[in-house]
């Protein structure tokens, strides 16, 4: 397939079956990258058992979240770069 073609196919017509879930075993070894950028102070609202969660694994969680949200945000703009 070409770009062009790739890029026409919706993504409702895209088989994923074959494709496992991301389970408790992906997680289990998923490695967490931690980006080293200026960071800008901002107020927020979380769910409590979500900060909580964070907290819970100790110094840094504001970056294991910052890590987390990168990862979303990079995932979903190269998906819009193609």
């Amino acid at each position: 397939m070409t770009i062009a073609e790739m890029k026409a196919v919706k993504d409702s017509d895209i088989d994923f079956s074959d494709i496992p879930e991301a389970d408790a075993n992906f997680w289990a070894s998923a490695k967490l990258r931690m980006p080293d950028r200026p960071k800008t102070a901002t107020n927020v609202r979380y769910d409590s058992d979500m900060l909580e969660w964070f907290k819970a694994q100790g110094k840094g969680y504001q970056s294991r979240m910052n890590a987390v949200l990168r990862s979303f945000y990079e995932a979903h703009t190269s998906q819009t770069k193609r």
